[in-house]
């Protein structure tokens, strides 16, 4: 019974819900609810995101499991036998939530991937200084790349830009374009923005 509710409960946590449909698209899509990522220790994770980016812990449940089924494999796509441990929610100002698991799992791989993976992602945060930014995270001690980087050509000209590290390899960026980007002149479509979330 136990199992059950859990399955249901987890079910319910990742799926999401209807809205507005348009031409071309999900039925209902509205937007980038949040992203998932998974981690090697979840208090390191959740500390390092309230104490360090500033996001703010809103949620945790789990474990959940299938012993006897393979619910997880038909759900998640993962080893029937995996278990999720913990899942934390963390909001961090104006934009999608960040969703943490911690898993474990028989065929589970300890790789973090690189920017140029297939596969590989980053989770960018709006700033309004990247300058102020990297000072910050370099006093945190956080790995930072070269930067902050000013893009000056393309469409793109207007952002600066750097990336750093989370303590167990994660890829994160600082970006900024407090006078918008060079494409927006002429664009259609404006790419949604943190920094005037309303539009």
């Amino acid at each position: 019974m136990k199992t059950t509710i859990a399955i249901a409960t987890l079910a319910a946590a990742i799926s999401g819900t209807a809205g507005m449909a348009s031409a071309d698209s999900i039925p209902g899509m509205r937007g980038h609810d949040h992203t998932g990522v998974t981690v090697p220790d979840m208090k390191q994770a959740v500390d390092f995101f309230t104490e360090v980016v500033g996001c703010k812990k809103a949620m945790s449940f789990g474990p959940f499991a299938d012993d006897k089924g393979t619910f997880m494999q038909d759900l998640l796509g993962v080893d029937p036998k995996a278990v999720i441990e913990q899942v934390t929610m963390v909001r961090c100002g104006y934009g999608s939530n960040i969703e943490l698991f911690k898993y474990t799992a028989p065929d589970q791989k300890d790789l973090t991937p690189k920017n140029s993976d297939i596969g590989g992602f980053h989770i960018a945060f709006y700033v309004d200084d990247v300058a102020a930014a990297k000072a910050y995270l370099d006093g945190k001690s956080v790995k930072t790349r070269m930067g902050p980087l000013p893009v000056k050509e393309g469409p793109a000209a207007g952002q600066t830009i750097l990336y750093f590290q989370a303590p167990w390899g994660l890829q994160l960026e600082a970006i900024s374009y407090p006078s918008g980007m060079a494409y927006e002149k002429t664009a259609e479509t404006v790419l949604w923005s943190p920094k005037n979330p309303e539009k």
